[in-house]
Order: structure tokens, then C-alpha cells, then sequence
């Protein structure tokens, strides 16, 4: 199934802006609000630029707790994403295998085409930075691991 994330206003950052499309953000500037409820609980996301709803360029970054994780699924659109800090467990595969999984530690980047299975899990606090063009959406290979269908 099908999910764009909603990025209630909660989430849009006031920023401070000098020209079109120039912003700066420091650290404490960011509103941390709840995941949306596409994406397993206990995410944490603040939107940095953009409305990953939407059409066009966003950026969020997203603190995910230890033993969080994100069951196969894809992106329709190309996903770019850096791990800040802590470490991201990626496998490209249609089923989760924790023996399979790439490592990314902090500085670490990932470029992901849109349409690729994959997962993500952590081991510990993890905070990462994903951009790329909207609108972002998740679709899970199992709808049974839909959190949203869950409820």
C-alpha cells in the first residue's frame, strides 16, 4: 500500500530566510515532531527544507530510536540519505535479513532509485538526513507490516 507522508505544520521550521529558496538552520531552530503514522512508531522527524508531501526538493532528518525498524518496502521516487549520527543497517531485498544488511556509520551516505526494495533497521540512536524530490511515500512489500493497517 501506498503512503505520502503528511508533514503537518508542526513540523515546517521557521526559518530564516534571505533570498529565494536560501536558508539557514542551526541545530536548536528545529520543531521534532512524531513520525507520520506510515512509518513504524518511535521516529522522530523535523522538516529542514520543503514539504515532503508535496512536489519538489525536500530535506527532513529523522532520530530513530535503537532497534527501531522499517520492514521492506520502496520509495517511488530517488531517496538520498545520510547517517549523522549513530548507524543505519540497509539490505536490498524483498525480505529482512540482518546478515545481509550494509552498515552506514556517521558521514555515510546512500543513494537509493526509486522503486528498489529495501529495509532499515538500527542497533542504537540513530539520527540520518533524507532529501530528494516529492512527494516522499513508502510502500511496504507485506502490507502486513503497514503500521497503519495495524490499527
Amino acid at each position: 500500500m501506498k503512503h505520502v507522508f503528511l508533514f503537518p505544520a508542526l513540523f515546517l521550521v521557521a526559518m530564516t530566510t534571505f533570498a529565494e529558496d536560501t536558508t539557514f538552520l542551526n541545530p536548536q531552530d528545529l520543531k521534532w515532531g512524531t513520525a507520520p503514522p506510515s512509518v513504524p512508531k518511535g521516529a522522530k522527524l523535523a522538516v529542514l527544507y520543503g514539504d515532503p508531501s508535496k512536489e519538489g526538493a525536500f530535506s527532513f532528518r529523522a532520530k530513530l530510536p535503537a532497534g527501531y525498524v522499517l520492514p521492506p518496502h520502496f520509495h517511488t521516487k530517488d531517496e538520498n540519505l545520510t547517517v549523522l549520527s549513530g548507524a543505519l543497517y540497509l539490505g536490498m531485498s524483498d525480505t529482512l535479513d540482518k546478515k545481509s544488511a550494509h552498515v552506514l556509520t556517521s558521514g555515510g551516505f546512500h543513494h537509493l532509485p526509486g522503486k528498489v526494495h529495501h529495509y532499515a533497521y538500527t542497533k542504537t540512536a540513530t539520527l540520518i538526513q533524507v532529501s530528494g524530490d516529492g512527494p516522499f511515500d513508502i510502500n511496504y512489500l507485506n502490507p502486513a507490516d503497514d503500521p497503519q493497517a495495524k490499527k
